[in-house]
């Protein structure tokens, strides 16, 4: 039996507690389970019963056979030497504290009905996707709509600890965070950590004087990137060249290691030269980007704040030297929407947090007036009668498959544990 079952049971009492006894035959009377803290140690700390004619307040172990205790190496361990009751499925050993006293033990399985058993088994069957697909769509909306908020802010607070780990390394600048984030996004999923790089390699500093001159960025970025490496035969691209080569002088910039970015299986648009363009203009066209960004409440106000192109040059090119036919490179409302998803919104948090300010509820607008993301898992969900009309929906999804479903972690998750009651 999985332990993660076992402590469903135990912290929730889902056993017959009316006469419990040790494998000595000693009388159990629970007066606290204990606190399950999921850190190292005990499972269960400052648990109180009395077994026998004996009140002890201590910790609970529980494992699905006794002798895990030493498969655990947990006789070595003197974080284990409060555990009061250890309690298991299958009793297959005798555990001693490293004074030679023997641990009192439960058999759980004992206490446990055939109904509950059953329905562990049965949300347990293999599925052809994940293990609740087909009662899915029959969960209660109001859980479903609760452990959403749950998921969607769980999701959140993973994606800022990359912010607060870039303010570590950025001195606190959050105009520099802001940047290596928006860079980072703006290289998407292939390129994202090559940006990333490129960001992170150039002074912020830097970035803020040059911001007035579109073609110092550019030559910046891209060279950077490694972009400007070749002999060009477009004037465009000799000029960012040199202007490359003078700034880094000019800053004295040593050339850091950057990944190679990618343009294999990527649509033109999404090419790294397009890309890194409408960054630079992006940072052209406004000052103190933080400042605004932090203010956003809609979807709709950062479609009006940024309304950004790629540079003349790239309106008929996709690389240097192959013209291509005239198309206009402006960001798309699909694009800014994974900006607000994965830069805005993340950075909005962790500064509110930092200062102390609920936004919580803010968030949730905003992100439920944004379009859903469109992929497999989000297609697969919609198969199963479970769509997403908005950001906030599709991200508390795509937590719930990644974190839960993909770690079979149903007993840790609202709708595992609704299904598991009948």
């Amino acid at each position: 039996m999985r332990e993660d079952f076992i402590h469903y049971l135990w912290r929730f009492k889902k056993f017959d507690t009316t006469n419990l006894r040790t494998t000595q035959n000693e009388q159990i009377v629970i007066i606290k389970t204990g606190d399950y803290l999921e850190l190292s140690g005990p499972d269960f700390f400052n648990a109180q019963m009395i077994i026998g004619e004996q009140k002890w307040a201590g910790n609970v172990e529980i494992h699905s056979r006794a002798s895990d205790w030493y498969s655990h190496f947990h006789e070595n361990d003197k974080a284990y030497e409060n555990v009061i009751l250890h309690v298991v499925w299958e009793n297959d050993s005798t555990i001693f504290r490293m004074n030679n006293t023997e641990i009192p033990v439960l058999v759980l399985k004992d206490y446990v009905s055939e109904e509950i058993i059953a329905s562990y088994n049965s949300l347990y069957e293999t599925k052809s996707w994940i293990f609740c697909e087909k009662e899915l769509s029959q969960i209660d909306d109001f859980i479903f709509k609760n452990w959403q908020e749950r998921l969607f802010f769980e999701r959140l607070v993973r994606k800022s600890q990359f912010v607060n780990e870039l303010l570590l390394d950025l001195n606190n600048d959050w105009e520099a965070v802001l940047f290596c984030l928006l860079a980072k996004n703006f290289g998407l999923n292939t390129n994202g950590n090559s940006f990333l790089q490129i960001a992170k390699a150039i002074p912020f500093s830097v970035i803020r004087k040059e911001s007035f001159e579109i073609e110092n960025l550019e030559a910046l970025l891209l060279g950077t990137a490694g972009l400007l490496e070749k002999d060009y035969e477009d004037v465009y691209c000799i000029d960012l060249k040199i202007r490359y080569y003078y700034l880094i002088d000019k800053y004295k910039i040593s050339q850091s290691h950057v990944d190679a970015v990618e343009f294999f299986k990527h649509r033109p648009d999404n090419f790294p030269t397009i890309r890194l363009s409408q960054l630079a203009n992006l940072y052209h066209s406004q000052q103190n980007l933080f400042s605004k960004m932090i203010r956003l409440n809609s979807a709709q106000s950062v479609y009006d704040l940024i309304k950004i192109s790629a540079s003349s040059y790239w309106q008929t090119h996709y690389q240097f030297d192959k013209e291509s036919s005239f198309k206009s490179k402006f960001l798309s409302k699909s694009f800014l929407d994974l900006i607000i998803i994965n830069t805005i919104i993340p950075i909005q948090f962790a500064y509110s947090n930092r200062i102390g300010e609920s936004i919580s509820e803010n968030l949730i607008s905003f992100m439920m007036g944004v379009g859903s993301e469109k992929n497999a898992i989000l297609d697969k969900f919609e198969s199963f009668g479970i769509s997403s009309e908005n950001a906030f929906e599709s991200q508390s999804l795509l937590e719930l498959k990644n974190e839960y479903c993909n770690k079979k972690s149903c007993l840790k998750c609202a709708i595992g544990m609704n299904l598991l009651k009948g």
